[in-house]
């Protein structure tokens, strides 16, 4: 597990791709446009020699001919000619290889073999092979072939699935989520997760770390890393195969050893990894991570107008080893004063079923002064009182004058329970985060 020459992948000063192409539709044809269309600011140079020109752009024979070393290689040539380009590349000083062709093979005598061989000996390192490259939008780095660029944000993305990430991708951009880093790892005959654990808690971009896993191929590098990431920054994963059947179709996959579901969850506990369990937790952690930065402490309060949906909150905090607020004395006295006599009494805030958008204003400003609270919750069931959105904007409200005086306000979470009023409310409580 190293660090050394990662910069070279998501800060590369030049790039060159092998088996760059003009035919609609194949990989060198998407990623050579890819990389045009990014905004890249170093040079680029396709390589292939049956072309003279390519996107535009003076098309090399061979790494030999290239003006330099690149300070990135992405290779999408078939699997057969890889291991005389790395070969070359070696010869030209290069040290980090993105090797997005699949089919090199694995073991002794393999062309993975001759071009890992290739790697230690010359000091390079390779991210892949098998996988969909690298995205970094702040630098407008897209040596990939997915179907769009994401937008730019401090969250990153790992993952051992070139398609998970796509349709992370796809999800995130149509929400206006942006990522810092994209990286598809594929078969990981190098650069794996650990590597990448590493790397970005270290990184003054990322503000917190997603990823998809499907095994592990260096369990020890992989807990020191997780460890020291979750440290610094929020760190989520969603580790497929977590039974036998599909288990063994994530071993054959990427090649990595998925292991037993246990084994991960007690590893994930002892990281300080949060884990979600389907895709839609990672998009809802994607989600809250975009809109809310990191925070110390772990109190929460919550305010509710169903006693039912507070105490299903109240629940799901004890099982991910939350703290639910101790509200302290002068709170409770100021919800007294603003609530009706039947109010809960105590944390969570039942507001009681028929609470209006005003009722929500009051007892949102009494528990965002609360010291006792570290972040606030605040859930709507539907109910024919009162409006769902004025309910949204009373809270939106408070929020903002939360923000004009505090540097660093308190987060503040939302649930609005049913679908009919989904729509507006989503769009009335995201509009001001994105300003």
């Amino acid at each position: 597990m190293t660090v050394r020459h990662l910069e070279r992948f998501f800060l590369p000063r030049s790039v060159a791709l092998f088996g760059a192409s003009p035919e609609p539709d194949s990989v060198g044809h998407t990623v050579i446009a890819n990389l045009c269309a990014g905004g890249f600011s170093g040079p680029i140079w396709p390589v292939n020699p049956n072309h003279t020109e390519v996107a535009g752009l003076p098309c090399f024979a061979d790494a030999a001919a290239l003006p330099e070393a690149p300070d990135l290689a992405v290779i999408a040539t078939p699997a057969a000619t890889i291991p005389a380009i790395a070969e070359a590349l070696a010869a030209r000083g290069n040290r980090a290889m993105l090797i997005l062709t699949a089919g090199l093979g694995d073991g002794p005598e393999s062309l993975l073999d001759r071009v890992t061989v290739t790697a230690r000996r010359n000091d390079m390192r390779i991210l892949g092979p098998n996988c969909l490259g690298v995205l970094v939008p702040d630098t407008g780095l897209n040596a990939s072939f997915a179907q769009r660029a994401p937008l730019a944000g401090k969250i990153a993305f790992i993952s051992q699935s070139g398609a998970v990430l796509t349709s992370v991708l796809d999800w995130a951009s149509s929400r206006g989520i942006g990522f810092s880093h994209m990286v598809s790892l594929g078969n990981m005959a190098d650069v794996d997760i650990g590597d990448m654990l590493d790397y970005l808690a270290g990184d003054t971009r990322s503000r917190a770390i997603l990823m998809y896993l499907e095994g592990i191929k260096d369990a020890r590098g992989f807990m020191s890393a997780a460890r020291r990431a979750a440290r610094a920054k929020p760190v989520i994963a969603i580790k497929a195969g977590r039974h036998a059947t599909s288990a063994r179709a994530a071993a054959s996959h990427t090649g990595a050893l998925a292991g037993s579901d246990a084994v991960f969850d007690a590893a994930f506990e002892r990281a300080g990894i949060l884990r979600a369990h389907d895709l839609q937790h990672l998009f809802d952690a994607a989600e809250t991570l975009s809109h809310v930065r990191p925070f110390r402490g772990e109190r929460l309060a919550i305010i509710t107008n169903g006693g039912g949906a507070g105490i299903l909150a109240v629940d799901a905090l004890a099982d991910h080893g939350g703290v639910l607020a101790d509200l302290a004395p002068e709170t409770l006295a100021r919800l007294d004063e603003a609530l009706p006599a039947g109010w809960s009494g105590g944390n969570p805030v039942d507001i009681i079923g028929d609470a209006g958008a005003e009722r929500y204003r009051a007892a949102m400003q009494a528990v965002m002064g609360d010291p006792s609270t570290d972040a606030v919750l605040v859930m709507r069931c539907p109910t024919a009182i009162g409006s769902g959105e004025a309910a949204a904007r009373a809270v939106l409200d408070v929020v903002g004058t939360e923000r004009s005086r505090h540097t660093h306000p308190r987060p503040v979470l939302t649930c609005w329970l049913g679908a009919s009023a989904a729509s507006p409310i989503w769009y009335a409580i995201r509009a001001p985060w994105k300003r």
